[in-house]
């Protein structure tokens, strides 16, 4: 049985995108010297600590995996106890992780804080007397240091008042455990899946497409080279100018659109299906059903913006944007939820679109097109002739001059304003009110052997279903909705605060059987964006009170649930035991239900708002793919 098991995953295994396949990297590039990496793997160790196994352990690993086998539960078990942080490859694929997608200035201050911690004295000024000790040396650097004095330090740096201390401690803590839970080997398997209750779906999608829907248009730029590049634009019917003075390649085309996400596609798809010879410029990769290997860890890598790390500027919200052929269409929920009524009154007459509020909104059919003589010129500062774009693949040696007729920018809400502005594009407004749909989570434990319920977490719950939080004020309407996501290993341990590695490696081992509901809400606040990689956001009064009563309701639910156990994801492990207790005690604790400071706030404890956009989910430009077919040129 269980050779046929290991047959299956090899065949899957090799029949994926090589991508999405997952497997050891044969070289490191993150740059760390030998010192950051001792202290790095020191701080890699004291949040995954190897541990003794107590029966207590493996009781919890008994409820939440259905093998009747114990031995094996326990050995597994004990495997994933005495694994740690520090064992190979888990620093160097957390480094090679955080140095490829943190923001350069914050991995410049966790390289200058781990050089520090290399040395004694540096250790005493950011440790304090924790690293003294009574026998020579005295003063211990970090590595040096018990590694129960490590977990001080630790649990001090995640609420201290000095930012950079606080930077660290969230940045190694969300790409190590990240790391960790979603690294798989070359055989796509991950040693701690087994002992937490987790396995992927290796099931073949019967509705798969067969093939590469757009292989006949599409040209993958990480495959060619100058050569071979020039000559797949031509075949698909496109004019290219090879101009060494300028060091680009010009191609000329009716329309240009910068993006295929939901925006992007869409109008790629009308113009070419206009009679227009459209191109569309991805710099993601463009993957099939086919290809998915339901891998978390290279799932998020290849399809998601910085792999799903895209924060604001104070760490407060945490944004999932898509960066594959598709865009956020292709990462996004296949649940098609109606449009609130109040949400299409809005648009239908606050923004004067009609339709939104006709009986075509829903169901249309289409009878012709309108059209208007233009018999005067619309006047503009400056009229755009296409764009300038850049390979990643480093084959391709000369920058991409786009000529067209229209360009769309696509790119979405977090992408185009920064192209707009590193084009030269002066108005004030450019980046301004952006909007995100802020989400917070709760969750709840449910013992398989003490709750009704059977199966998994992961497995998902209803996407489909969602729960209004109405206020009793009719003039404020919904505050927010509810809705129940499913969580890989990586997202899970990510998101869950770290309060110690005992408890880490505990909440890890109810992962498969904790339940989890977030709260979302439609945002007064807003933010600014105007450049790549750095959004500016705050939240309004009354959104911290919407997210607070959609929190509380979320709790509620799952505490109805017949949950063992609920809590937030609060920095410091906020936690109600429902077993025996009161409903006193329990008002008690959503009372204490908070949305509290970002990570770079004065607050003692804070919380990320994850995963945070719902719907700012296309993204950026350029590089890696075109799209070309004719008419249909993207």
């Amino acid at each position: 049985m269980e050779e046929n098991k290991r047959n299956i995953d090899q065949y899957h295994h090799h029949h994926h995108h090589p991508l999405l396949r997952g497997g050891v990297r044969k070289e490191y590039k993150h740059g760390f010297s030998s010192s950051q990496m001792q202290s790095f793997s020191s701080i890699c160790q004291t949040f995954i600590p190897p541990l003794p196994l107590n029966n207590n352990n493996n009781n919890n690993n008994n409820n939440n995996n259905n093998n009747n086998n114990n031995n094996i539960i326990d050995e597994n078990v004990s495997s994933f106890y005495k694994a740690s942080g520090s064992h190979s490859p888990v620093p160097d694929e957390a480094a090679e992780f955080l140095a490829d997608k943190g923001l350069p200035e914050a991995l410049s201050l966790v390289k200058l804080i781990l050089t520090v911690l290399s040395f004694r004295l540096g250790t005493l000024l950011l440790c304090g007397s924790v690293c003294v000790n009574s026998k020579w040396p005295f003063i211990h650097n970090f590595s040096e240091m018990p590694i129960e004095r490590r977990e001080l330090i630790l649990k001090k740096w995640s609420n201290h008042k000095f930012l950079p201390f606080r930077i660290l401690f969230v940045m190694i803590k969300m790409y190590l455990l990240f790391t960790f839970f979603a690294w798989t080997d070359k055989n796509s398997e991950n040693p701690a899946w087994k002992a937490i209750g987790y396995q992927r779906d290796t099931r073949k999608s019967k509705k798969a497409l067969k093939g590469r829907p757009l292989e006949n248009g599409i040209i993958e730029t990480r495959n060619k080279k100058d050569s071979t590049f020039i000559q797949s634009l031509t075949q698909k019917g496109l004019t290219v100018i090879d101009d060494p003075e300028h060091n680009v390649y010009k191609i000329k085309c009716d329309v240009v659109v910068i993006g295929s996400g939901c925006g992007g596609g869409v109008a790629a798809a009308i113009l070419a299906g206009s009679g227009q010879k459209v191109l569309v410029l991805e710099k993601g990769n463009y993957f099939t059903a086919e290809d998915y290997s339901s891998l978390e860890g290279p799932a998020m890598s290849e399809m998601y913006e910085s792999s799903g790390f895209l924060a604001t500027h104070n760490g407060k919200v945490v944004i999932f944007a898509g960066t594959t052929v598709g865009g956020g269409s292709a990462i996004n929920w296949s649940a098609s939820i109606r449009t609130p009524d109040s949400v299409l009154t809005e648009w239908a007459h606050d923004h004067k679109i009609p339709l939104f509020k006709s009986p075509e909104y829903h169901g249309c059919k289409a009878e012709k097109f309108m059209f208007q003589e233009n018999y005067g010129e619309i006047l503009r500062k400056k009229k755009c002739l296409g764009v300038i774009a850049k390979s990643s693949s480093k084959n391709i040696t000369k920058k991409l001059q786009i000529e067209a007729k229209v360009t769309v920018s696509a790119c979405g809400s977090l992408f185009t304003p920064p192209l707009m502005i590193s084009s030269g594009l002066q108005n004030p407004n450019i980046g301004k009110n952006l909007h995100l749909h802020p989400v917070i989570m709760a969750w709840g434990y449910f013992p398989e052997n003490e709750t009704p319920y059977s199966g998994t977490s992961y497995e998902g719950g209803f996407i489909s279903s969602i729960t209004k939080v109405v206020s009793e004020d009719p003039s404020i309407g919904i505050r927010a909705i509810l809705e129940t996501p499913a969580l890989g290993p990586g997202a899970f341990a990510t998101t869950s605060p770290w309060v110690s590695g005992k408890d880490m490696k505990e909440r890890a081992l109810k992962y498969s059987r904790t339940a989890t509901i977030f709260a979302l809400v439609r945002d007064k606040g807003w933010g600014t964006v105007k450049k790549e990689g750095l959004m500016k956001y705050r939240h309004d009064e009354i959104d911290k009170e919407n997210l607070r009563l959609g929190l509380r309701q979320a709790l509620k639910i799952l505490i109805a649930a017949g949950a063992e156990e609920v809590g937030t994801h609060r920095s410091d492990g906020q936690i109600f035991k429902c077993k025996e207790a009161s409903g006193e005690d329990m008002e008690e604790f959503l009372d204490s239900v908070s949305v509290d400071g970002a990570i770079i706030s004065k607050s003692d404890n804070w919380a990320k708002i994850n995963p945070g956009s719902k719907e700012e989910n296309q993204h950026h430009l350029f590089e890696l793919y075109l799209y070309v077919e004719n008419p249909f040129i993207v």
